[in-house]
């Protein structure tokens, strides 16, 4: 059997702090309605998974027709329809090359963290470790202190949009042809980072892709960066999507599964154009595993 036919189904939700800045996020007006509703949606989550349990029906493995946004075997009132479609950027739908962990040696440069050799290979080893997350929440992992982890995180972006402007950056081979066939196609497309959003509006003005898409968020827009359920599900209440059922998540990291997983999307992808192997995404619970995301419209059953 190959990976486009093997998925599988979990979830849990929740929103919290601002994960770009660590401030509080603004709880004014339309803000705090949004996040009241990701906060509805965990409770609803809660509620099907244990009515599932007790009644015995929360099966190991979903119904095929899952992977189809149209038809799919099986009884017509059982197919879900796909809606929406989260996508990571940079390692999924963009080309690295390096950049971040480039970024991050001179923000540990600029802020003293890991001075002698072992402990700068060891903060290192952690930054490939949670590739994805919310920078400034893995720089307050690695600081002394509240102060030096902000000082990191400002360099951090600083240096990485430097990059950007400097050297270009390029979208993984296919993504965005993969991206016009979705919406071809109907479904939502949203654009997820755990950079901050300034940064991230960079990288989408660099590319050309302000229009490509239906929205990009960053953790500052959802609460929470991952491998908290935030920005699926702040993308999922901003493009309008029936439910998490109809949502699929798709990343290069163990925190974009483990995102998407939180979410109770009906499909979590992991690709290999990024910072983690096969391995490291399977063990994370991804149902699938693909080459890259431009495989991401055969996934779905969708035509040329």
């Amino acid at each position: 059997m190959s990976a486009i036919d093997e998925f599988a189904e979990v979830g849990t939700a929740g929103v919290g702090l601002d994960g770009a800045t660590g401030e509080e996020p603004d709880l004014n007006g339309e803000d705090l309605d949004e996040l009241d509703e990701v906060e509805e949606l965990d409770d609803e989550l809660d509620d099907e998974l244990d009515d599932d349990e007790s009644d015995g029906e929360l099966d190991d493995e979903p119904e095929d027709d899952q992977l189809d946004p149209g038809e799919a075997d099986g009884d017509e009132d059982d197919v879900i329809e796909i809606e929406l479609v989260v996508l990571d950027m940079a390692g999924t739908t963009v080309l690295d090359e390096g950049l971040v962990e480039r970024a991050f040696a001179r923000a540990a440069d600029e802020a003293g963290i890991g001075e002698t050799p072992e402990d700068r290979a060891s903060a290192l080893d952690y930054v490939r470790a949670t590739m994805g997350q919310s920078k400034i929440e893995v720089f307050r992992e690695l600081a002394e202190d509240e102060e030096q982890a902000q000082h990191a995180n400002a360099a951090f972006e600083s240096a990485y949009s430097e990059f950007v402007e400097i050297e270009g950056i390029a979208p993984v081979p296919g993504a965005e042809e993969a991206i016009g066939r979705l919406r071809d196609a109907g479904l939502k497309v949203v654009l997820t980072t755990g950079f901050a959003k300034a940064t991230q509006e960079k990288i989408i003005a660099a590319l050309g892709w302000t229009d490509l898409v239906d929205g990009y968020l960053a953790p500052s827009d959802a609460g929470r960066g991952r491998p908290y359920p935030d920005l699926p599900l702040t993308a999922l209440l901003r493009t309008g999507a029936s439910s998490v059922s109809s949502m699929v998540v798709v990343g290069d990291t163990a925190s974009d599964i483990e995102s998407g997983l939180a979410a109770g999307a009906a499909l979590v992808v992991g690709v290999l154009t990024g910072a983690h192997d096969e391995q490291t995404l399977t063990d994370a619970g991804a149902d699938v595993v693909l080459p890259s995301v431009a495989l991401i419209p055969e996934l779905l059953g969708l035509d040329d």
